[in-house]
């Protein structure tokens, strides 16, 4: 039955398409993490396909200033979460240029003064018998920036981690989707979702065993790799961003006892690995359990407003919103992973910040640290010292 199935033309062909899309969408995304506006145009894009959706529908009502009004808001929110990343990683170049300085200062002040323009814009444009359809669009708006920019911010924060967190995610989310369509079409009996109807069980466990070992694979060969592994930096003394670094424990191989009963099958007691490989597991279970339910949204979307696509920007295959609904949803996962379980205290980003202080304050932390750090037996009391 496998072997005549194999020689069906219609599941090459539907295999060959799976893959030609799948990996675009992972050099589209592989380009995009070393350019930080590609990441930017392709935010735009996904929001222009879901606010255009809203305008197609009540195109006709001609609701004065949406489409303007909808750009403007993106202008605004792009400024306040670019300034706040600017900011946070680049404290030091920030504070070394005037103009930056000041931007950075009142960024939170001048991002809110623009917000307030566009909501004054908005009520000025009421017209009467159209107030709840434009109240309406004013929230479409808002949920489509939290939706795509939002997101889009989080993705950016997790390429500043580091390339791994960011090229693992969005593998494993491939590796599902073409997993999981293999095993649907050759063993897949059972329904999943009535929402999706061609989504099978079957499909969905071996899209999970698939993914689990995949993502662990794909870790090891890049703990391996600086290139990967390191945040992205701006070097004071080169005057450029670096990606070079002394990897944590967390890409350094470790011994790892095995249970009694793998040992008895393999012979091993320890095995060697990555700890970014244990972490791997979670980041491909969500991939491979939650990253669907990305997709499910989006097709509930769609059918709410009776549309096979976002748009047609791939003939044949939809809009880009189509390709990255559930990369979104992964790469909120990741930024939030990272927060809870990764990312500590970074003393050069605690430095930076106390070089930025006043001399007098500076003096005044500096004795406050050697107090505690005397206390704590780690520098000798002042008597000993004398």
């Amino acid at each position: 039955l496998v072997r005549f199935r194999q020689n069906r033309p219609e599941l090459r062909a539907s295999l060959q398409t799976c893959g030609r899309i799948e990996y675009k969408s992972f050099f589209f995304l592989l380009l995009s993490s070393v350019c930080l506006p590609q990441v930017l145009c392709v935010q735009i894009k996904c929001f222009h396909e879901i606010i255009m959706i809203g305008y197609s529908v009540y195109h006709s009502y001609h609701l004065p200033w949406f489409r303007t009004l909808s750009w403007y808001f993106l202008l605004c929110v792009n400024y306040f979460f670019y300034g706040e990343t600017v900011t946070d990683y680049f404290f030091t170049l920030v504070q070394r240029e005037e103009p930056l300085r000041i931007l950075s200062k009142y960024h939170r002040f001048i991002s809110f003064a623009l917000y307030l323009t566009g909501f004054c814009m908005f009520v000025l444009s009421l017209v009467k018998k159209h107030y709840r359809l434009q109240f309406y669009m004013f929230g479409w708006t808002h949920v489509t920036l939290l939706i795509v920019v939002t997101q889009s911010h989080l993705i950016i924060h997790n390429l500043f981690e580091g390339m791994i967190w960011f090229i693992v995610p969005i593998s494993c989310v491939i590796c599902n989707d073409i997993m999981a369509y293999m095993f649907g079409f050759f063993f897949g009996r059972t329904p999943l979702i009535k929402l999706s109807p061609k989504k099978t069980w079957e499909g969905f466990i071996g899209g999970f065993f698939s993914t689990v070992v995949f993502g662990i694979l794909l870790s090891y060969v890049m703990s391996g790799y600086r290139f990967f592994v390191c945040p992205v930096e701006f070097n004071n003394d080169s005057n450029s961003f670096t990606v070079d670094c002394e990897p944590s424990e967390l890409f350094q191989l470790q011994d790892y006892g095995l249970p009694p009963v793998l040992q008895s099958i393999t012979g091993w007691t320890t095995v060697k690995l990555y700890p970014f490989q244990i972490h791997s597991i979670a980041l491909s279970a969500f991939a491979s359990i939650m990253g669907p339910f990305g997709g499910f949204f989006a097709s509930g979307f769609k059918r709410a407003f009776k549309i096979k696509d976002f748009a047609n920007t791939i003939p044949g295959h939809g809009g880009i919103m189509d390709r990255f609904d559930c990369q979104y949803l992964m790469a909120t996962f990741v930024n939030v992973y990272i927060a809870s379980f990764i990312r500590g205290p970074n003393p050069s980003k605690v430095i930076q910040q106390l070089l930025a202080l006043r001399l007098d304050q500076q003096l005044h932390i500096f004795n406050s640290l050697k107090a505690h750090l005397t206390e704590k037996g780690l520098l000798p009391a002042l008597e000993e010292a004398a």
